[in-house]
């Protein structure tokens, strides 16, 4: 154990990486220990480094960021000039025309919670104004989901490790199956698909059935992270907005980990041709909150984008973060980010594959843009090639039950890509060895 790593485990559990790390010389798509050794970054701070580390045009505004550190403004009331920058970059590079409500809160489990708070207000004043009185307080999630790890979202998260949720009070909502793709897609793995999303839908209807008028939301990952990389059909997506809008039930995506151009569009929902109620945001984006729609929301009066208090935080999301996010937004409209995270994310699918397709221990390789992803055939393989991989000086981790997760900056350069890739490979094959052995 480092010597940083005994000071914090006299207070703190420190059981993260045994790194010691260096940010300040930090660079790209490398980070840096105390020693000077350089370890090439595929996990990116689990997928909330947008642009690598010390990126010459926020570098370039250290001194304005340092500035505007000193004090932290109540942006729930109190609005510094400069905050007005922030909304018109957001508004311009990224923010959606349909969904243009906007809320920030620090964290990204607040994020979901003040979507779910949202839904609940909603479709709970819509059944006043059409006389039904009854309060909106159920939620249909997924198998395999994660939306955080605080208040309600508590009752969304199941993912493999129950430590995240395990012996804390929850809400008993409606679960229903994740029907999920397996890869490289087969006659038969379509159908295995087809037949979870059938059941997937019955439950739903049976849930919406089970409680009349009390089905506020329905809340899924566009693509499923902490619960291995689980990626889904559009026309599920789209039966699941079909099933809303006969209920007037709002869909939340929950963007989290998949937005700011992850997956080779800005918002993963664009890829499905179907625009969702809410989204929320967080990580890449520094901040974190949720964008809904306008249209939508206005069916009722006072909703929470309307009425003081509703929703609310302090901070309002943290000045520095939304600044940073600021300049983060300007550095992907510059070097076109979205674009190339597409073009890198392709490239980088098909080398995972080829990877996959020379090993027997390897299997189900996929991605969309820089989200890839493929799987061992064990926890515990999983767990000791993160280990070797580590030790060859590559950050990467695991997801799910048995998934490795590629979460690259959205700056990695191909070079990095093919230096994370001839790692991956090396360490595979050093693993296989010593599993036969």
């Amino acid at each position: 154990m480092r010597e940083l790593h005994k000071i914090l485990s006299k207070h703190i559990l420190a059981d993260g990486l045994p790194i010691e790390l260096d940010f300040q010389n930090s660079h790209d798509s490398y980070i840096m220990d105390k020693n000077g050794e350089e370890y090439l970054d595929m996990f990116s701070m689990f997928a909330s480094s947008a642009v690598g580390y010390n990126h010459p045009y926020i570098v370039a505004k250290k001194d304005f960021l340092g500035n505007m550190a000193i004090n932290k403004p109540a942006l729930s009331d109190a609005y510094p000039y400069q905050y007005a920058d922030v909304l018109e970059a957001f508004e311009r590079v990224a923010m959606p025309k349909e969904l243009s409500y906007c809320f920030f809160i620090s964290g990204g489990s607040l994020a979901v919670e003040n979507a779910l708070k949202a839904a609940f207000d909603w479709k709970t004043k819509l059944n006043l104004s059409q006389g039904i009185q009854k309060e909106a307080g159920q939620v249909i999630h997924f198998k395999q989901a994660f939306h955080g790890r605080s208040g309600y979202t508590l009752s969304l998260t199941n993912t493999m490790d129950p430590r995240k949720h395990q012996y804390f009070p929850k809400f008993d909502w409606p679960r229903i199956e994740n029907p999920k793709l397996t890869f490289p897609l087969t006659e038969a793995s379509i159908n295995n698909t087809l037949e979870l999303e059938k059941k997937a839908i019955e439950q739903a209807n049976a849930a919406i059935e089970k409680f009349p008028n009390e089905i506020a939301c329905i809340i899924l990952e566009p693509i499923q992270g902490e619960g291995g990389d689980n990626f889904f059909r559009k026309e599920f997506f789209q039966a699941l907005r079909a099933i809303c809008d006969k209920h007037d039930i709002l869909l939340i995506f929950d963007e989290v980990q998949t937005g700011l151009g992850m997956t080779g569009k800005m918002w993963a929902y664009q890829h499905y041709e179907i625009i969702p109620d809410i989204i929320s945001f967080g990580k890449k984006t520094q901040v974190c909150g949720i964008l809904a729609n306008r249209e939508k929301f206005d069916k009722v009066e006072k909703h929470v984008f309307k009425e003081s208090s509703r929703i609310n935080s302090t901070f309002g999301g943290n000045f520095i973060d939304l600044l940073r996010f600021q300049l983060i937004l300007e550095i992907i409209e510059k070097e076109d980010l979205v674009k190339q995270a597409e073009i890198k994310g392709n490239y980088l699918l098909e080398q995972i594959t080829a990877i996959v397709d020379t090993s027997p221990y390897l299997g189900n390789p996929r991605g969309l843009g820089l989200m890839a992803a493929f799987d061992f055939q064990s926890t515990e393989q999983r767990d000791n090639f993160v280990k070797v991989a580590l030790e060859n000086k590559l950050l990467i981790l695991g997801c799910g039950e048995k998934s490795i997760r590629f979460r690259p900056h959205l700056t990695a350069t191909k070079e990095e890509l093919d230096r994370a890739l001839a790692i991956v490979k090396e360490s595979a094959m050093q693993l296989a060895k010593t599993t036969v052995a």
